[in-house]
């Protein structure tokens, strides 16, 4: 009897199994199950612009250091460090007790230059009166003119160490050179400052606008040169430039080129390139890294289709393309660069073809899948935002390779 049970133990395990096998193709009682549901987009030609990821670092528009210009000892720091400041707003205070007796001494050595000025001048005067009866020789007048060219000579001289004087005492009171965020300040009350140097007190940067500045392969910028030249690629009415911040976040405000270098640095065989962004929030500081993406140039019936719909293999890179019977098929493709957050694709597709964006791990070739239109905003809101270097870099090595056969 027990082997009886055992026996029925196994048959049954053994229907079970195969119920289990048959399941990914049918359902309860035997049923088909239905086709597995991919999201697609149906590919059309049209103008595209041609992109670049390129990294670069922020940079403020303008950074001034703020120095003591004169020796003393610091007194009083007048701003809130950190803060921001406007032009001409007095940042530190210096004593001024020796500055203003210097220029004290000055308005009386000025004070005596003229003095003796004045007499020179009477003296010429009365030796001119006198020459002419006779009275004195033309050598003492001649004296008497070349004493009072000197005295006028003095005064001027005195005239410029009061000036030299009143501006030193004007340094007194350490100015802002220009509007901006103010750091910390680098030294504090009670020290001297300006023995010998100019002290480094502070620094200023204006954050809004700000730059970015970045660079691009000569190698790049060669071709993209040659392929407007040929009437490849079109000259972009504007260059509208976007920036991605370093955790990968899209920074909301576009920004413009400024200009391009127009030497390669040999070190690196790049171009320098400089952007400018509106930076209200002040959300973007000196020294951030940060990814630009910049169109140069657009193409005339362009087909794209988004990064995510390609694959990228040691053969080339290849799509999914679901054909009239809902059959999918992998078609190879020749990508051409960027275009935002799409491939460019220069060969394999026509337009019109409905292609594979998400449920790739789901279909097999021949597989009857069912298509639904792909939503690219819900997909970017639930999905994290790709590295733009990555895909740079995917972009070259794609580039690099022959498409499959």
């Amino acid at each position: 009897m027990p082997k009886i049970k055992m026996v029925s133990l196994i048959v049954s395990s053994a229907l079970l199994l195969a119920a289990c096998g048959k399941g990914d193709k049918q359902g309860p009682g035997g049923m088909q199950m239905p086709p597995s549901e991919v999201s697609v987009v149906t590919v059309s030609k049209d103008q595209a612009p041609v992109t670049f990821d390129l990294s670069g670092r922020v940079v403020a528009v303008r950074a001034a250091e703020v120095r003591a210009r004169v020796e003393g000892i610091l007194e009083k720091r007048l701003f809130a460090e950190g803060g921001e400041v406007k032009a001409g707003q007095s940042l530190f205070r210096i004593d001024p007790r020796t500055l203003e007796a210097n220029l004290a001494s000055a308005k009386a050595a000025l004070a005596k230059a003229e003095a003796n000025a004045l007499i020179a001048s009477q003296t010429v005067a009365r030796y001119r009166v006198l020459a002419k009866e006779q009275g004195v020789s033309k050598q003492e007048l001649d004296q008497a003119e070349a004493q009072f060219k000197q005295t006028e000579a003095e005064v001027a001289a005195q005239k410029a160490a009061v000036t030299n004087a009143s501006i030193n005492l004007s340094h007194a009171s350490v100015i802002a050179p220009i509007s901006g965020r103010i750091g910390r300040a680098l030294v504090t009350e009670g020290a001297l400052v300006g023995k010998g140097e100019a002290t480094h007190l502070a620094t200023i940067e204006q954050l809004d606008p700000i730059h970015v500045n970045f660079t691009q392969s000569s190698g790049e910028l060669l071709n993209l040169k040659q392929m407007l030249k040929a009437g490849q690629l079109k000259k972009a009415d504007s260059v509208p430039v976007e920036l991605t911040l370093e955790n990968g976040t899209a920074y909301p405000q576009r920004g413009k080129l400024l200009f391009s270098e127009q030497t390669v640095d040999p070190a690196t065989g790049t171009v320098t390139l400089r952007a400018e962004f509106p930076n209200p929030d002040r959300l973007l500081l000196p020294g951030m890294f940060a990814t630009i993406r910049v169109a140069l140039g657009k193409v005339e019936n362009a087909v794209r289709v988004p990064q995510r719909a390609v694959t990228l293999s040691p053969q080339g890179a290849s799509v999914y393309v679901v054909d009239k019977e809902g059959k999918v098929a992998p078609v190879a493709v020749k990508t051409g660069g960027l275009s935002g957050k799409d491939w460019l694709v220069t060969g394999g597709l026509e337009g019109g073809e409905q292609v594979v964006v998400e449920g790739l791990q789901k279909v097999r070739p021949g597989a009857v899948v069912k298509p639904v239109p792909f939503n690219a905003s819900a997909a970017a809101a639930s999905a994290p935002a790709a590295s733009a270097p990555a895909a740079s870099a995917a972009s070259a090595a794609a580039a690099s390779k022959p498409a499959a056969k």
